[in-house]
């Protein structure tokens, strides 16, 4: 079980469109993390990590949980978090 608190969501206003909010996280009391981003997809909403750009044009994650345990947890942590503030 991983030790996160949500430091900060940033809704956005526009309903219709799939990103819905930005969310800072607090890692075991000693690492932030920024940029996290709460997505509406087909099956509901979902955490997406930070990305950058790559010189191919591709999107790499710049933060990555190092199991999928840890990227699942992470996931239901903020997006239970996001819909209970709805």
């Amino acid at each position: 079980m991983c030790d996160v608190e949500i430091a900060r969501i940033h809704r956005l206003g526009d309903d219709s469109a799939p990103l819905k909010a930005f969310c800072d996280i607090i890692v075991s009391g000693s690492f932030l993390v920024k940029g996290l981003r709460v997505m509406e997809g087909n099956n509901g909403v979902f955490v997406r990590m930070p990305s950058k750009a790559g010189k191919d044009g591709k999107w790499y994650e710049s933060v990555c949980p190092l199991s999928e345990d840890i990227r699942k947890e992470l996931n239901d942590i903020v997006c239970k978090e996001f819909l209970e503030e709805t």
